[in-house]
């Protein structure tokens, strides 16, 4: 696999091969694009993927249909395909895989199990390739010698063997793969379709990815074969354990009598983690979260006993570490929910129903106005204005969050100019999320957008968060660094909420602090006021601004403009405002206003 691997997406929605397109970022794929299943035809009558991600609701020639056709086709019959799909239900799994499919994957789509399904059918893909190439060389030794070929015979069914290996069987750990799982689990039902209950856990390692960065993956490979092994003490004869994703294991019990015997079998995995791996020296902690299901209906499919219990381990990890959730009936209809959320909002960067208020940030000493932070919003054509606290997770989730706040950030910088002509001291502060700082191609991005708007980068203000900045600090610094050599200013965002080390808050260069709401709204608390108090001179000691947050009260501002807070914004001087409505709001608390 050390040519690069070439993926077809084909899908009549552009945004969702934009989002496929950040979620493999880093991967070394050649992506290829198909709006509809016609234009994928033509396209490979003159070109050959390793892997095709199928969509299955397209207009005219639907996913099954293109399926069935390239199935069809003896130069096609071989190449592995993806479909990707919203439909869980068992028929409508059924459908895929009775068309040809080789894998599908649910909507919407994660990082981590796209990369793994993907890396799964590659390996397929070049099996199969290999395979082609011995019968060439095997026609062509019948057709010169006239005779059969016993060697290339015997290599054949090697490769074969080792190919049958690879998808049944985990390379890493040894352990069944999820199409091995799948099998055994089809099979359990088929056997025993009218008695008694089976149980499916699924456990996602928790921290996986920063152990990885931080140990390394060679380290990180040695702790999930540790894990492997300390799972494998706990299954029982004929039950199945199974490797599913990077960091993702499968147990499916095949005889349970009822939750209290998969409840009790999830405690004794969790109190397995709690002794540390010993890994190349280190003696690793880490947890993990289950999801559960137990298969109730005669009539399930194991796809739809993984689906669930999937689900059920992804809430278990907006509960934290370290915590099980077993799978409940309402949790698809709120997955569905998610899933039209993720599309509504595609379709909303596409229709530019998106849009930007602005709330007033004052000079405390003068109480005029000295810029604005940009807040997105969102007009939805059905919903009215939907709260970020619903959309943004979800824009961070899946990426969207990058095109988002490029959109924000040029409009933003676009209204600036506008306001400069009658204010010209003013300036726009925009956030900068964790998945967009950490996004290899902003410089670019705001480079360009700048360039667009002609807006001069002094005027400018990127809000980080703690977070985004100690995710990765060294990065972060040298980022920060090229940002400010452009003139951009720089803010630490809800500051004091994060973990941020002094040692390297004094290497960044950044412009201002902003001190986050929950310790503005607790100011004349003894406690909550000595933070502020620390946080105003520890400003003052790096040479930078302070920006107090949420402020409410006119008791605030004056608390605050005795520590000698630069700035604040919040209720007490203006809600963010529509565009429209920020000259009036300018020319009542501006004193510099242009004729």
């Amino acid at each position: 696999m050390n040519m690069q691997a070439s993926i077809l997406v084909v899908d009549d929605q552009p945004e969702n091969f934009d989002v496929i397109e950040v979620l493999l970022q880093g991967q070394d794929y050649d992506l290829n694009y198909a709006s509809n299943g016609c234009r994928a035809i033509e396209r490979l009558e003159h070109y050959s993927p390793d892997v095709i991600l199928l969509d299955v609701m397209m207009p005219e020639m639907d996913g099954l249909e293109v399926c069935r056709y390239l199935r069809s086709h003896p130069q096609w019959r071989t190449i592995p395909i993806i479909m990707v799909t919203a439909l869980t239900a068992k028929e409508d799994v059924a459908k895929c895989l009775d068309a040809g499919a080789d894998d599908f994957i649910s909507k919407p789509l994660e990082r981590m199990e796209l990369q793994s399904r993907i890396r799964s059918m590659l390996r397929i893909s070049f099996q199969y390739r290999e395979i082609q190439q011995l019968c060439v060389q095997l026609q062509g030794a019948n057709d010169a010698l006239g005779c059969f070929n016993e060697e290339l015979e015997e290599k054949i069914r090697e490769r074969t063997a080792q190919l049958e290996n690879i998808i049944l069987y985990d390379t890493l750990t040894q352990l069944p793969s999820r199409t091995y799982l799948l099998q055994a689990i089809t099979q359990e039902l088929q056997n025993n379709w009218n008695e008694g209950k089976c149980g499916l856990i699924y456990l996602d390692c928790d921290q996986f990815k920063l152990i990885n960065a931080s140990l390394g993956h060679g380290t990180g490979d040695k702790l999930l074969t540790s894990i492997a092994e300390r799972l494998q003490t706990l299954v029982k004869p004929g039950d199945v354990l199974a490797r599913t994703g990077e960091d993702e294991f499968c147990l499916f019990l095949k005889d349970v009598e009822n939750q209290d015997a998969v409840f009790s079998m999830a405690n004794r995995i969790l109190g397995d983690f709690n002794s540390p791996f010993e890994v190349d020296g280190f003696e690793i902690y880490t947890t993990a979260c289950l999801g559960m299901t137990i298969r109730e209906e005669k009539h399930c499919m194991a796809e739809e006993l993984l689906q669930e219990a999937d689900t059920a381990m992804y809430r278990a990890k907006k509960q934290g570490k370290g915590s099980y959730q077993l799978f409940e009936r309402q949790m698809h209809s709120s997955a569905f929910w998610r899933l039209q959320l993720e599309q509504d909002m595609q379709r909303a960067l596409k229709r530019q129903e998106f849009l930007v208020h602005y709330q007033p940030i004052m000079d405390l000493k003068t109480l005029q106005v000295a810029g604005f932070e940009a807040l997105v919003r969102w007009q939805h054509p059905e919903r009215g204005l939907v709260s970020p606290a619903e959309f943004i997770p979800c824009a961070e989730e899946t990426g969207l969050v990058v095109p988002l706040g490029i959109e924000v950030l040029r409009m933003a910088c676009e209204q600036l100019q506008v306001w400069r002509k009658h204010s010209s001291h003013l300036i726009m502060s925009v956030n900068l999320s964790v998945r967009q700082f950490a996004h290899p191609t902003l410089l670019e991005d705001i480079e360009q957008v700048l360039e667009e708007t002609q807006l001069d980068p002094r005027y400018l203000k990127l809000e980080i968060t703690e977070s985004a900045i100690m995710e990765n600090p060294e990065t972060a610094i040298a980022l920060t660094k090229e940002l400010r050599a452009r003139d951009i200013q720089l803010s630490i965002d809800d500051f004091g909420t994060g973990y941020s080390s002094l040692s390297y808050l004094s290497q960044f260069p950044v412009d201002s602090i902003k001190i986050d709401r929950s310790f503005v709204n607790k100011i004349t608390s003894c406690d909550d006021g000595k933070i502020v108090e620390a946080i105003a001179t520890l400003s003052c000691a790096l040479r930078m601004t302070t920006v107090a947050e949420g402020i409410e009260t006119e008791q605030q501002v004056c608390y605050l403009q005795g520590l000698g807070c630069d700035y604040g914004q919040g209720y007490f001087f203006s809600r963010p405002l529509p565009e429209e409505q920020v000259l009036p709001f300018l020319s009542q608390h501006s004193v510099s206003l242009v004729p």
